[in-house]
């Protein structure tokens, strides 16, 4: 049977719950446990599909084609293990499911309410977790703070779950903020008191306080802690900031964490080894900064729509000894200025994923410049779709070419919508999701990276290459190198004499791992650095020619 640790959060938002969680996930694992993890989120959408990026940061998409929490990605990148829908759980979820069976009349006239119907699908669906993968460890994260009432039904519903499951079956991790004073020149706990105060009220006690803070804990801190918080010296443990989120695991084992956690449970494991992890973190802080890659996106300034692009840029650089400077070019800056100035000085320009019309001629400005300079470019999803209407427009000589997303009337459609999508009238969670089979081209640079002839990967969109304009394409120097073998759906495109030119329709970065980076954001920045360590670079050729 699987052993459940439920992390809570108390005090503020954004302490960085998936952060613990992951870490903890990792040195489990890193001792020869069976791990896996859960996001409950607490708001009402069935999911993050139809969610502004302002409002929720980065859709994660996993292989089955759920659109989940961005801390999702940070379980996978952690665990090095893809997940699946059942490891993301919205109130949404619930209340949609409870609402359909008694539409159906499953409950047998009852009276539906939060206590016991609500609280039975959570924990149905957090034992879905353990028991559907036959892990050791299930870590369920319990979104939001303690104290607000939209996580109420979780809280109750694992406090249930303790008094169900054997004692050593559950532990609660509770992580806190412990701020520092700099007037009063002290620490202070009483925030974590009260946070805890709120849990126990509810009916759960933690049996590890993280604590969150900017400053190590004195020993006078630490046991004041533990005597109001009602929890063991030794499980009040810091988690201070660090430079690097991949620095998180090494803290918490130094805070022994994980020993904890293995006392609490009654597990038996293996001491972790540690080393190539360890070796990745110095790569990151020691490395020398080789290279500039200029992100040319619509959201520059909420680098939380962007975090795998991020995470998957670092990786790329440990894979090459090298860390990376990013630079964030909004688009809609790039149509106001022109993208000499903004991209004058960067080694490798790349246009991520996106939705609407806001921006994309910044975005093709930013193509057309990178392929005229032969700077390397990487366009991923709406940003291969970018790169297919600069091609059309200034190489193939279609006048007016654009995506019927953003212009229905054009006379060159070269990015049309799916014909299933035509009729389509609900938004969430019906576009082209989840992983799907792509076989490369021989010879193609994006088969060199792979080192594979076929490859899967993850996809998030309406509209697609309109394949009526593949040979005009082909015949004007664009090389069709990867497509999906079932529907014959382009899914790669690059330009053979172009020192590194490739874009995709697919999320390359939801696949990428800090000791396993992506192939393609490997090679990418490998060209980036090729470019920046040249004297002058390759020369520009004329505009309009490819």
């Amino acid at each position: 049977m699987a052993k459940y640790i439920f992390v809570t959060g108390g005090v503020v938002s954004s302490l960085g719950k998936g952060i613990a969680a992951s870490s903890l996930g990792f040195l489990l694992k890193a001792r020869g446990l069976r791990v896996t993890l859960q996001k409950c989120d607490p708001y009402l959408n069935v999911d993050p599909g139809t969610m502004s990026p302002y409002q929720h940061g980065e859709v994660y998409v996993t292989d089955d084609g759920a659109e989940t929490d961005l801390d999702l990605g940070h379980y996978e990148r952690f665990i090095d293990r893809s997940l699946s829908r059942i490891n993301n759980v919205t109130t949404g979820q619930i209340y949609d499911t409870i609402i359909r069976r008694e539409r159906g009349g499953e409950y047998l006239g009852s009276t539906v309410q939060v206590i016991p119907h609500v609280t039975d699908e959570i924990k149905r669906r957090i034992r879905e977790v353990g028991d559907a993968e036959g892990v050791d460890v299930a870590i369920v994260e319990i979104g939001g703070t303690v104290g607000d009432i939209e996580s109420l039904p979780f809280l109750e519903a694992i406090r249930q779950m303790r008094l169900d499951l054997p004692r050593d079956a559950t532990m609660v991790i509770h992580l806190t903020y412990v701020p520092y004073l700099k007037a009063a020149r002290e620490m202070k706990t009483k925030p974590s008191q009260h946070s805890v105060r709120e849990l126990r009220e509810i009916g759960i006690q933690p049996d590890v306080l993280l604590c969150r803070t900017e400053w190590n804990l004195t020993p006078s801190i630490r046991e004041k802690l533990a005597l109001f918080s009602n929890v063991h010296k030794q499980s009040v443990i810091e988690a201070p900031d660090v430079e690097s989120i991949y620095e998180v695991p090494l803290t918490l084992r130094h805070g022994e964490l994980d020993a904890r956690v293995l006392e609490t449970l009654n597990l038996t494991a293996g001491e972790p080894d540690l080393d190539d992890w360890m070796a990745m973190v110095r790569k990151l802080k020691e490395a020398p900064e080789r290279c500039t890659i200029a992100v040319v996106g619509k959201y520059t300034h909420l680098r939380d729509a962007y975090k795998s692009i991020i995470e998957a840029i670092t990786h790329g650089g440990v894979a090459n000894d090298s860390r990376v400077r990013i630079r964030w070019i909004d688009s809609e800056e790039i149509e106001q200025k022109g993208a000499d100035d903004l991209l004058a000085d960067v080694d490798g320009v790349l246009v991520p994923g996106g939705f609407g019309d806001r921006g994309i001629e910044g975005k093709v400005q930013a193509v057309r410049w990178a392929r005229e300079r032969r700077v390397p470019f990487f366009g991923i999803c709406l940003g291969m779709q970018c790169a297919t209407i600069e091609f059309a427009r200034n190489v193939c000589a279609l006048e007016g070419a654009n995506s019927s997303e953003f212009d229905p009337e054009t006379a060159h459609p070269v990015i049309d919508l799916m014909p299933e999508q035509r009729e389509q009238k609900i938004m969430g969670g019906t576009m082209r999701l989840g992983a799907y089979d792509c076989l490369l081209e021989p010879g193609s640079v994006a088969r060199q990276a792979y080192g594979a002839a076929e490859t899967s990967e993850r996809h998030r969109h309406r509209y697609e290459f309109n394949n009526a304009y593949r040979e005009i394409f082909k015949k004007n120097g664009m090389r069709i190198s990867g497509v999906n073998p079932k529907r014959d759906l382009v899914e790669v495109i690059e330009l053979p004499d172009h020192p590194w030119f490739v874009a995709v329709q697919y999320h390359p970065e939801l696949r990428s791992r800090p000791n396993r980076p992506h192939p393609l954001f490997r090679d990418f920045i490998r060209a980036a650095l090729a470019r920046s360590q040249s004297d002058a670079g390759d020369p520009a050729i004329p505009a309009g020619r490819s």
